[in-house]
């Protein structure tokens, strides 16, 4: 089995821009690709979870969210990275589109995503990490017996001071590359 890195999309890859439904508005951080490349280095699976309510909501089609991690794979392998896979949730039970409405055990912070990606890539979910910009990544990473680290990227620095009683990250950083570089001392 090998521990793995559940790197939330939006504000933690990417930098958040809403309901993501056009490549011309998908825009990386420039820490990136190197984030991604150190973890690929020391042999963690590099593993994306994220919600994408868009889907259920209306807002945007399903295959357009296969064409934006399409679009991130290829741009992370032209940087040397690797992203190991992508899997998302795009379930919402106030959604509008029909089959898409529903309470589902894949929305975070249901540790859904992270559970089948755990099974269908033989991964460690007690020696893996969760990183990402909302309460729900981290409840999803603590309840599945990961570390998880909250980053001040996307909304993450509204997340860090709002009213919340869940568990607390193991970690708070700045962004990805001080969470890639806190999680590399931790291993």
């Amino acid at each position: 089995m090998k521990a793995a890195v559940f790197l939330d999309r939006d504000g933690t890859l990417i930098e958040e821009a809403g309901y993501l439904d056009r490549l011309d508005r998908l825009a990386f951080f420039p820490f990136t690709i190197d984030a991604v490349r150190l973890l690929n280095r020391a042999g963690f699976a590099v593993v994306v979870v994220t919600n994408q309510s868009g889907v259920a909501r209306g807002l945007l089609p399903e295959a357009f969210v296969h064409e934006a991690h399409q679009f991130i794979t290829d741009r992370v392998a032209r940087g040397g990275a690797c992203i190991d896979a992508f899997y998302y949730c795009p379930h919402h039970p106030d959604g509008i589109v029909a089959g898409y409405r529903e309470q589902c055990e894949c929305r975070k912070p249901r540790p859904g995503l992270l559970r089948r990606a755990a099974a269908d890539l033989d991964l460690d979910l007690e020696c893996s990490f969760a990183v990402g910009d909302r309460w729900q990544d981290i409840d999803a990473g603590k309840s599945v017996g990961a570390r998880a680290v909250l980053v001040r990227t996307g909304v993450g620095r509204v997340t860090e001071v709002a009213q919340q009683d869940r568990v607390e990250p193991d970690a708070i950083v700045e962004n990805l590359i001080e969470a890639v570089s806190w999680i590399l001392r931790q291993s």
